[in-house]
C-alpha cells in the first residue's frame, strides 16, 4: 500500500499569532474515506464543522504532524531575509520537517508560491527523505488529502488564536483589512507601546495603520 500524504497552511495573512503548518497521512484508499466525509478546503466549512472533521481525520490518518511558525520568526525573514528567502522559503522550511516526520512515499502540497516547481524544489532541497511531490496551486480544493490537512491547520491556529483572545481580548479576525484587528493593535500598543510576542510587527500595512516604526 501507498503512503499519501496532504500538506497546508492556515494563518499566512494574518497578523496575531503563528502561521501554521499541518501534513496529514493516509493509506491511498483513505482518500475515498475523505470524500465521504465530506472533506473539502477549510475556507468553505463552518467552525464547528471543521472541528467534527477534524476529529474525524485523526481517527483514520496514519500519522498526523504540524509546525508552527512563531510572528518573530516571520519577521526576521520579511525583513531581514534574501530575495526567495523570505516567507515562501520559510514555509518551504516547515514544510520539508512535517514531510520528514511523515515520511510518505507521495505528497500533495498547495504552494504558496506564484511557481510550484520552485516551492516544491525549495522543499525538497533541504530534505533527505525523496517522497514524489505534486505542488500545485488551489490543491486544497482539488485533492482531499491536502482540504484534510488545511482542516487540521486551521482547527490548530483557531485554538491558538482562541486561547490569545481570552488572554488579550477580541482582536476580530486578526487580518489587517479587519477595522476590530486594527483597533486592537491601537489600543495594546498605545502611544510607543512594545510589539507583544502575538504579533507581526512586520507586516507594513499594519505599521501604516497603527502609525509606528518597525525596528527589529
Amino acid at each position: 500500500m501507498c503512503a499519501v500524504a496532504g500538506l497546508d497552511e492556515a494563518g499566512r495573512g494574518c497578523v496575531i499569532g503563528p502561521l501554521v503548518v499541518a501534513g496529514v497521512m493516509l493509506e491511498e484508499e483513505g482518500i475515498e474515506v475523505l470524500r465521504q466525509l465530506g472533506v473539502r478546503d477549510s475556507k468553505l466549512l463552518s467552525p464547528r464543522r471543521r472541528e467534527d472533521l477534524s476529529r474525524e481525520i485523526e481517527s483514520i490518518a496514519l500519522k498526523i504532524a504540524y509546525f508552527e511558525i512563531p510572528p518573530r520568526a516571520i519577521d526576521r525573514v520579511v525583513e531581514r531575509g534574501a530575495k526567495l528567502h523570505r516567507l515562501n522559503y520559510l514555509e518551504a522550511l516547515a514544510m520539508a520537517r512535517v514531510i520528514g516526520e511523515l515520511r510518505p512515499e507521495r505528497v500533495y502540497i498547495d504552494s504558496s508560491d506564484v511557481m510550484p516547481s520552485r516551492f516544491a524544489g525549495q522543499i525538497l532541497k533541504v530534505m533527505r527523505w525523496r517522497p514524489q511531490i505534486c505542488c500545485e496551486h488551489r490543491a486544497d480544493q482539488a485533492y482531499p488529502i491536502v482540504s484534510a490537512a488545511s482542516i487540521l491547520a486551521k482547527v490548530r491556529r483557531d485554538r491558538i488564536v482562541d486561547e490569545l483572545r481570552r488572554r488579550y481580548g477580541d482582536f476580530g479576525s486578526g487580518y489587517p483589512s479587519d477595522r476590530r484587528t486594527i483597533d486592537f493593535l491601537r489600543r495594546i500598543l498605545g502611544e510607543g507601546g512594545e510589539w507583544p510576542p502575538f504579533i507581526r510587527r512586520s507586516w507594513k500595512t499594519v505599521r501604516r495603520l497603527v502609525g509606528q516604526a518597525y525596528s527589529p
